[in-house]
């Protein structure tokens, strides 16, 4: 397992457009969904990393406990099939059903969201604000595959809550870590 840290994409940045299929409904979901939401998380995961299937379950509580607040969630998963076919929509269809969740699951074909986002890692949070300004990017909490620490979602409950509370998140933020994600080839950071 290489460790791969997120962007930490500069606070106050604004939401990036995107147009991407729900696994389950085949419905685009866009920004425009979340219209008049306080709030808008958009998580990258996936179904193979071991750092998503470490906080998986805790993924999909926040789902349940956020549902009936004022909050957008949306996870995209922006993996290249060819080489990790676990991550294809098939497959991340299989997982929102098993895990039950509570927000559109989409994959990214051409990866051109994630790039938009910066995302680096999976998994990778970006939390925005009522005028869709980023004011949260970084960990779930400090647990990690082997740690020891309990998967609480502490940091990113945090940063939701203060902004359904109309308060401003706190500017220490740790990055997220996990797997990098799985460029195809030619499409990795360095070649934007």
């Amino acid at each position: 397992m290489a460790l791969k840290v997120s962007t930490m994409l500069p606070l106050g940045t604004p939401l990036p457009h995107f147009e991407l299929p729900d696994v389950r409904t085949r419905q685009v979901v866009s920004p425009e969904l979340f219209v008049g939401k306080d709030a808008l998380l958009v998580m990258f995961i996936c179904r193979h990393c071991p750092y998503v299937v470490h906080v998986q379950e805790e993924l999909a509580k926040l789902g349940r406990d956020y549902q009936g607040k004022n909050v957008g969630m949306v996870a995209i998963s922006s993996n290249d099939v060819k080489g990790y076919p676990q991550d294809s929509p098939p497959r991340l269809k299989e997982m929102a059903e098993e895990l039950a969740l509570a927000f559109p699951y989409c994959y990214d074909e051409s990866q051109e969201v994630a790039k938009a986002f910066t995302a680096a890692c999976t998994p990778d949070f970006f939390l925005f604000n009522k005028e869709r300004k980023l004011v949260y990017r970084g960990q779930l909490d400090d647990s990690r595959p082997g740690n020891g620490k309990p998967v609480t979602g502490r940091d990113l409950r945090t940063a939701l809550d203060a902004v359904l509370d109309g308060k401003p998140v706190s500017g220490v933020q740790k990055p997220s870590a996990g797997c990098n994600i799985k460029w195809k080839a030619g499409n990795e950071p360095g070649n934007w």
